[in-house]
């Protein structure tokens, strides 16, 4: 496993660590406990030392999954959150101060730690970035010993750009992979320039880059890749990175055509975010044991020739550029 810097926090974190959205068993697969502590514990055997969840996760399921496993262990292991998702209708003017405040203190006693490394708001409504009065929050939670850093998970680059005049906001969680290759534009820079942490998520677009579905893939009721296309549900960029489903198969196969003697494109797929030096780390998602050995392949595999980035950016540029690239 290689480390890298969390921006201003400081923080030496895994490169690939863990997403826990599926961590206890697939999408609206209900959640299994012994499920999600093995992938945890596999997760940090492999040298994972940083856990991205949320209180939204499986009703919080995850986030107790996430402190019971790390309770446990010797290693330091930094442990991220996200509030602000469970606000109904989530609107701006739902957020306030106090919501938020006991949303953090659920989120302790969940996890049963005295302190989170990070809590990040959960993509928040654009108006919510425009309220000082929000960030300050999390000063005070800080203060009290409840917070150690502040970050958001954002929808649209322009939401990033705008939480990092926060001087307070440590980290931006975005969706970035080679299907969403907007962000290393501006964004990036405007990152680097403020030394913001850059979490990568949504890493496999939601395993389109995996190279392991077709047309004729099946996705269950529960599962966002059945019901959010369209963004029926929340923000159509969470989905397949906003990709249309057969656009992206594709592009995967033409993908497929650079590397034939591979069957997993997962670890590729990670291979080309990591080579870039903006980016602190990548959360992808497991929902059993195989997928995490799968992102931690990548350690495995010669490195990316610039010949072979040239290409997989210009598939990126035939099939996916015109549909996504603007819009968020």
């Amino acid at each position: 496993m290689n480390y890298r810097k969390l921006g201003k926090t400081g923080l030496k974190i895994s490169e690939i660590s863990l997403g826990t959205w599926q961590v206890g068993g697939k999408w609206g697969s209900g959640f299994d406990d012994e499920k999600a502590d093995k992938i945890i514990n596999t997760a940090i055997d492999q040298g994972v030392n940083f856990i991205d969840t949320a209180d939204v996760y499986e009703e919080g399921l995850s986030e107790k999954a996430v402190g019971r496993v790390v309770r446990s262990r010797s290693e330091e292991i930094y442990v991220a959150t996200k509030c602000g998702r469970q606000i109904n209708p989530h609107i701006n003017e739902n957020y306030t101060p106090e919501v938020l405040t006991k949303f953090v203190e659920d989120s302790l006693k969940r996890t049963g730690l005295e302190r989170l490394d990070l809590v990040q708001l959960h993509c928040p409504p654009t108006d919510v970035y425009y309220r000082p009065e929000i960030f300050e929050t999390f000063d005070r939670l800080k203060d009290q010993g409840k917070v150690r850093n502040l970050g958001v998970s954002v929808e649209k680059i322009e939401e990033g750009i705008k939480a990092m005049e926060y001087d307070n906001v440590a980290t931006v969680q975005i969706i970035f992979n080679l299907f969403r290759q907007r962000p290393s534009e501006l964004f990036f820079t405007e990152a680097r320039k403020k030394d913001i942490g850059i979490i990568a998520r949504v890493p496999l677009a939601s395993g389109l880059l995996t190279g392991k579905f077709d047309s004729n893939s099946h996705f269950d009721k529960e599962d966002h890749r059945n019901f959010n296309r369209n963004g029926e549900a929340f923000d159509k960029g969470e989905t397949f990175a906003g990709v249309d489903f057969e656009q992206g198969l594709k592009a995967v196969d033409e993908l497929k055509s650079l590397f034939p003697d591979t069957k997993n494109l997962a670890p590729i797929a990670l291979q080309w975010i990591l080579q870039f030096q903006e980016i602190s780390c990548i959360i992808p998602g497991a929902s059993k044991e195989d997928h995490l050995l799968s992102n931690t392949s990548v350690y495995d595999l010669p490195p990316l020739s610039s010949e072979k980035i040239e290409k997989m950016n210009a598939i990126y540029d035939k099939y996916i550029k015109p549909q996504v690239h603007q819009r968020w």
